[in-house]
């Protein structure tokens, strides 16, 4: 779609007439008010649109068409909306029971997806299929020349006034990087040879020797002195597809080449199609999974390509920019090549710049924009995680109908939050670019790879799994893929079979309760989808110089940032109250300036925040000097841009940016500033920012806290906030004030657990509230023009609480079929107990206790590690599992003698870990620990 075009259709709002927010930036749709009701019945009763789907692992495509049809029924009745077909190779160290392997694309394997497919259509389902299987895609069909490639370097240091004999054979063995997926047949040319003196205080482009294929030995006299020997190698076909299923494992594509993609995509159209009719009649989106490509930066026409674009020839530079590689194509750490002075550097850092941008440039015509031609061609939309090496984290997803990015399920996740780096966040860093790129493009859906678990398989709860969805939504992802479930089929040995993932299966103890967080899930995802997230504040990350200081990063996993702050601006922002969106160099070049605003197409933001910046496009500084004679404020924080990032006339344009910079500062009356870069906590440090640069709040806490974060959005002129604690273990109290322009709104909780809403009691002012929000509890505030309906009611605890002590009786039934009685002499973690650290199943704690007054209110479990059912006096008052383990005894509580029963369900994982000669178990839990189950308590009436 053209810009113009999608810019038009972006303005179709069918809810009401346009109009600007001045307070959000957004240009936005009136919601009308009798659209209350309708959000809130979409609320109640989510479309299948809205809920969870599932990556749904073909293990090794060892299919049964019964199978696949009641695992379908399985996962519809737990709430489950959608399928990724998702053909991947068989775990290993696994049963196949006596099931064969298809082949992806022959007759018998789309005889399977043609039941699939229709299986899910009829009931009501809907589909995604990933484009070939495992990732990046490939097959042992591939040709040479639409193989994935690669040019790397090898060095030899040799001493002068000799001649040296080398054999091809000998230097292209020399080339042989450590891959993480490397194929067996690689094809290797040596495309230079040069020699250059060891050290040289200018560049020197050295000494090419001609590379004669037909001569086996080649012979190179060596001047006096010290020199390096550099020889860069072509390597095709370096790379095989990870976890490929058969039929489509072997060679990785090479995405840089737009006929060895169209190849490869109209085979796999020429057969879906030509079994089912139109792919549109049954599957929503295809689907491309993790572009890990290894170091893939090459096709035969990139040198030209590159002097078309760049206005020089990269030849002369091309061995002192490329990187000896590693695993995952991250670079070697160690010395070697000639040693240039640190303006040669500076000057070679800039033509690999060039290089990179190139590559950027061909992947986004060749594969990106080709991949989402095809799907349109075939009516149906383009979904990917559109990031990595090689692709811009922002902008690669705006060509992508349904942009993805991906959200781990970690054990530091709710128990660390330091106040810098990645530990204790399950979304990745990509998240944030690809919900502000989804905003920015006005996408809909910001999809997500959720719950990705490799490091505590079996061992995750729900209240684990729902603190990550939690963090995934913060994060601005408004639907779930969930990794993932897994075919297998019944009769496997238990666990069965197991490829990746959070075990999310009907043999799972906590399966039954399941279906609570998926409706949770699917409520929150459907109001996000009909809303338009609130964002104020741009920041413009420093990629440039991310890319001048360390070279492109492998992302959602990079091996540094900068500055070390990078990955966490966007958080305090929002636990601040605040909202913001990543902008690029680009963005602020095509944007326009009004009214203090810098607006891209329906986004405006009045503050644009530079962090640590020293590299940037002349244009670029021209735009800002537009957006801040419009108005803008601009934040340059740390540092004050100075460098030109071209090759090309460097010095020239450095000096220009310097003094464009300078002068923006000087004139701007304060709107312009360099603020200083954080020290300490990094929430306070923003929240004095924004103090002293009057930055707007959607919301203000009066005790920000690390695990306290939200996310604010527009319902047409609704204001609406997701609120969540993300601690396993810390409550969190605070008094908000929410800033809501209209005063005749009043705010309501929206349970999205259960459907219901409620009006939220104020204190003082309707605006101000008091929040309380237990561990792993998320709050959905919605502010409406409704007045009437029933009061939510806060929890009014008495002051004396009463402990009740003494010993429990413990009936253990274990998934095994064993059963044991036990008793406590206290409440422990059953994972410290030797005889009871290996349970799974159910634990019936029972108890018999006194008391001699019946108006306390609540009984509180204190700390419980699985899922708690309570029954006091013969009355079930419910089940909990996230959050504090309170339940309202109400009546039910009575003076004298009570009989207090709680059911736990515990996970599987313990048990797994203990099955010493299951090798499926021992892959995933061999090296956990135990994970904490039980009543620990203390259990106290309130």
């Amino acid at each position: 779609m053209k810009r113009r075009d999608f810019v038009k259709s972006g303005l179709l709002v069918s809810s009401g007439i346009l109009m600007f927010d001045p307070l959000t930036g957004c240009m936005e749709a009136g919601m009308k008010e009798s659209n209350y009701n309708k959000y809130y019945r979409g609320f109640m009763s989510p479309p299948v649109t809205s809920r969870l789907f599932v990556r749904w692992w073909w293990n090794g495509d060892r299919l049964d068409k019964k199978e696949l049809l009641r695992e379908l029924d399985v996962m519809k009745a737990a709430g489950i909306g959608g399928v990724e077909i998702n053909p991947i190779a068989f775990p290993p160290n696994t049963d196949p029971v006596g099931y064969k392997s298809l082949t992806v694309l022959e007759d018998k394997w789309l005889d399977m997806l043609e039941t699939a497919l229709h299986g899910a259509k009829t009931r009501g389902m809907i589909c995604d299929m990933i484009v070939g299987s495992g990732w990046p895609f490939g097959g042992e069909f591939l040709k040479k020349d639409d193989q994935t490639q690669m040019v790397t370097i090898e060095t030899i240091n040799l001493k002068g006034g000799k001649e040296y004999s080398f054999s091809q054979k000998e230097l292209l063995d020399k080339v042989a990087p450590n891959f993480s997926s490397k194929n067996s047949n690689v094809y290797k040319d040596l495309v230079i040879l040069r020699l250059v003196p060891s050290e040289s205080m200018d560049f020197t482009e050295g000494k090419d020797f001609p590379v004669n294929f037909k001569e086996s030995v080649i012979k190179i006299n060596v001047p006096d002195g010290e020199y390096v020997l550099y020889f860069v190698v072509k390597l095709t076909g370096y790379m095989v597809v990870i976890n490929g299923a058969p039929g489509a494992s072997g060679p990785v594509l090479n995405h840089y080449s737009k006929s060895a993609v169209e190849n490869y995509l109209e085979r796999i159209s020429g057969k879906i199609s030509g079994k089912i009719g139109d792919m549109g009649g049954y599957i929503r989106a295809m689907f491309c999974d993790s572009m890990e490509l290894e170091g893939a930066n090459w096709n035969d026409d990139l040198p030209v390509e590159f002097e078309k674009r760049r206005g020089y020839s990269m030849l002369p530079y091309l061995p002192f920019i490329l990187k000896k590689v590693g695993a995952m194509g991250n670079p070697v750490e160690k010395e070697y090549g000639t040693k240039f002075p640190e303006k040669v550097n500076e000057l070679l850092k800039r033509v690999d710049l060039d290089f990179y941008k190139t590559r950027l440039e061909l992947f986004k015509e060749r594969f990106l924009e080709t991949f989402t031609e095809w799907c349109h061609k075939n009516n149906v939309k383009s979904r990917m995680q559109a990031y990595g090496r090689g692709m811009h984290p922002l902008e690669a997803s705006m060509s992508i109908d349904i942009p993805e990015c991906e959200t781990w399920l970690h054990k530091d996740v709710g128990r660390e939050y330091p106040n810098l780096g990645l530990v204790g966040r399950a979304p990745t860093m990509v998240n944030k670019y690809v919900s502000s790129s989804a905003h920015l493009s006005g996408k809909k859906i910001v999809s997500c790879e959720e719950e990705t678990n490799t490091s505590m398989a079996f061992m995750a709860t729900l209240e684990n799994i729902k603190i990550v969805g939690d963090q995934s939504n913060l994060s601005g992802v408004n639907h779930s893929i969930l990794h993932g479930f897994n075919y297998s089929p019944l009769k496997a040995p238990f666990p069965g079979w197991i490829r990746y993932g959070t075990y999310f299966n009907e043999r799972n103890t906590w399966w039954p309760w399941f279906r609570s967080w998926a409706d949770y899930k699917a409520r929150l995802s459907y109001i996000f989808q009909e809303s338009t997230p609130r964002a104020e504040i741009a920041v413009l990350q420093p990629l440039t110089d991310l890319w001048l200081k360390y070279g492109p990063q492998r992302d959602p996993f990079p091996q540094k940032w900068y500055p070390d702050y990078q990955n966490n601006l966007w958080e305090v922002i929002n636990q601040n109250g605040c909202g913001c969106d990543y902008v690029s160099e680009s963005i602020i070049c095509s944007a326009t300036f009004k009214d203090g605003r810098m607006i891209y197409n329906n986004c405006s933001y009045h503050t644009l925040l530079l962090p640590e910046i020293e590299t940037l496009d002349l244009k670029t500084v021209k735009s800002l000097s537009r957006f801040a004679e419009a108005g803008g404020q601009i934040v340059f924080i740390g540092k004050k841009p100075y460098k030109s990032p071209f090759f090309i006339g460097m010095e020239k344009k450095s000096a220009e940016i310097e003094q464009n910079i300078n002068e923006l500062l000087e004139n701007k009356n304060g709107q312009v500033c360099l603020y200083p870069s954080p020290k300490g906590n990094l929430i306070e440090w923003f929240g004095k920012m924004q103090k002293e640069l009057q930055l707007k709040q959607y919301v203000n806490f009066d005790q920000p806290n690390k695990y306290l974060n939200q996310t604010s959005y527009l319902l047409g002129n609704n204001p609406i906030y997701f609120m969540a604690n993300t601690s396993l273990s810390e409550d969190i109290s605070v008094e908000a004030d929410f800033f809501v322009e209209n005063q005749k709104l009043q705010p309501w909780l929206w349970d999205p657990e259960t459907g219901e809403h409620f009006l939220y009691p104020a204190g003082g002012s309707k605006n101000h509230l008091k929040i309380d929000l237990p561990r792993a509890t998320s709050l959905l505030l919605v502010f409406d023009k409704k007045k009437e309906g029933k009061n939510y009611q806060l929890k009014q605890f008495q002051t004396d609480r009463k402990e009740i002590t003494g010993s429990w009786n413990l009936a253990l039934n274990h998934i095994d079929g064993s059963r044991k009685k036990i008793n406590l002499s206290e409440l422990k973690d059953l994972s410290t107990d030797e005889e009871l650290k290996s349970f799974a199943g159910t634990v019936i704690y029972e108890k018999t206790f006194t008391v001699d007054k019946n108006d306390y209110r609540y009984i509180d479990l204190g700390n419980v590690q699985g899922i708690a059912e309570l029954t006091l006096n013969g009355k079930k008052l419910g089940d909990k599992w996230y959050g504090d383990y309170v339940y309202d005894v109400g009546d039910v509580l009575k003076k004298g003698e009570n009989e207090l029963s709680i059911r736990l369900t515990t996970i599987t994982g313990n048990y797994l870990k203990s099955l010493k000669n299951n090798a499926v178990a021992q892959r995933w839990t061999g090296r956990q620990s135990c994970y904490p189950m039980g009543i620990i308590g203390p259990v106290e009436l309130c």
